[in-house]
């Protein structure tokens, strides 16, 4: 078998399809998600079907911001790469509770990279979340 990958966000479209792809490469994949409600779980348990089909695959059912459950899923798998798709989308919601968005895009990331440095990941691929953010009036300061 090839190199473990843990992939985030993997119950969304895009990670579920990336986790289909590496497993047809060869490699394993963890799977992390949180099954926060931005989206239906339905849509997301939907995504996973043929993911589980596969004794390559693991899924992890956590929240990238608990930084133990984190920490302690690279120590016990000692991934070989990371691809980090998890965060929580939109302008609009994110202007409503900025906290929270910090808190796991910036914090859940960063308690990411802390459990890949302990666990000696040689490759980290990071992709941003799906809104684009600038400049705007309506940002209370």
């Amino acid at each position: 078998m090839g190199d473990t990958i843990v992939v985030t966000g993997a119950a969304g479209f895009i990670g579920s399809h990336l986790g289909e792809r590496l497993i047809g490469l060869g490699h394993r994949v963890i799977g992390i998600d949180s099954f926060c409600d931005f989206y239906p779980r339905p849509i997301k348990q939907r995504n996973l079907t043929e993911l589980e089909k596969s004794d390559a695959f693991e899924l992890a059912e956590i929240d990238i911001r608990d930084r133990d459950a984190v920490l302690g899923l690279f120590e016990s798998h000692k991934p070989d790469g990371v691809i980090h798709l998890a965060a929580m989308a939109g302008v609009r919601p994110s202007i409503e509770n900025p906290a929270y968005y910090a808190q796991v895009n910036l914090d859940g990331t960063v308690n990411l990279l802390d459990g890949a440095v302990a666990a000696k990941v040689s490759r980290f691929c990071f992709a941003s979340s799906s809104s684009v953010y600038g400049n705007n009036d309506k940002v209370p300061f």
